[in-house]
């Protein structure tokens, strides 16, 4: 992995992968739902974000549900050795732009399984809890993540939409290798992002251009430029289902 890559590199997971990367949550329907209206240009978007040097795609089995999982199978199997491939399990989707968390133990075993198969792969490179479920207690969510990673289904645990002190909690249980958080210019504060520094830990913003909105304000130059530099540890994940959109977001990283 070379300095050419967008946004430069980092090392999530225990890879050395682009500090951009791409977020698949706009690779569906509308409202995150079903299939796109067309998936030969999902499929090209993921391929594309590739040959412009991304080795870091994120995704979540509640994307679909499931259908960005399938896409990213389809356009991108068999794997390059260098492409980390991150996906969430915890959400579950009871209709179009409707989101809740489960995490329930058997449940996170059984969603992990099923990104296990969507994916084509022996063990998920880097697993996140999507949400952390108030009905269960943290400790028993990260445990069966932990569990698994035991097992050699995941790799390495990540977590999203976190406090300091949910990460601190969970990494009295098993390393966590990634947090993942809403942050960009319109939402800028966050406690995590320091903590995340202070503790080497790689800090993963989603909704970087707060759904486009900032594109139209800010720009996507400068909206990117500011959470890389934030610290050596920061790698935004852009979601786009457009390849113009792509070029550009890589372009201003460069």
């Amino acid at each position: 992995m070379s300095s050419s890559a967008p946004g430069g590199v980092i090392t999530i997971a225990g890879k050395q992968v682009s500090r951009l990367g791409l977020g698949t949550m706009r690779l569906t329907g509308p409202g995150t739902w079903d299939i796109p209206a067309d998936s030969l240009t999902a499929v090209e978007v993921l391929r594309k974000a590739m040959d412009q040097g991304i080795t870091h795609i994120d995704t979540a089995d509640a994307y679909g549900p499931h259908t960005a999982e399938e896409l990213i199978w389809q356009a991108l199997n068999p794997y390059p050795d260098d492409l980390l491939l991150a996906t969430k399990v915890g959400m579950i989707r009871p209709g179009p732009n409707v989101w809740r968390p489960l995490g329930r133990p058997d449940y996170l075993r059984a969603a992990v399984e099923g990104s296990l198969r969507r994916l084509a792969v022996e063990t998920v490179g880097l697993c996140y809890l999507h949400r952390v479920d108030p009905a269960v207690p943290l400790a028993d969510q990260v445990g069966a993540l932990a569990d698994l990673r035991s097992e050699g289904k995941v790799a390495a645990v990540g977590l999203s939409k976190v406090t300091p002190e949910q990460i601190e909690e969970a990494a009295r249980i098993v390393p966590i290798a990634a947090v993942q958080n809403c942050l960009n210019l319109d939402e800028p504060d966050d406690p995590a992002l320091d903590y995340c520094a202070d503790n080497n830990i790689p800090y993963v913003p989603y909704r970087p251009l707060n759904a486009g909105r900032l594109t139209a304000t800010a720009g996507v130059g400068k909206s990117l430029r500011w959470l890389l530099d934030l610290g050596a540890h920061v790698a935004p994940i852009p979601a786009t289902s457009n390849s113009e959109h792509l070029t550009a977001l890589v372009q201003a990283t460069r």
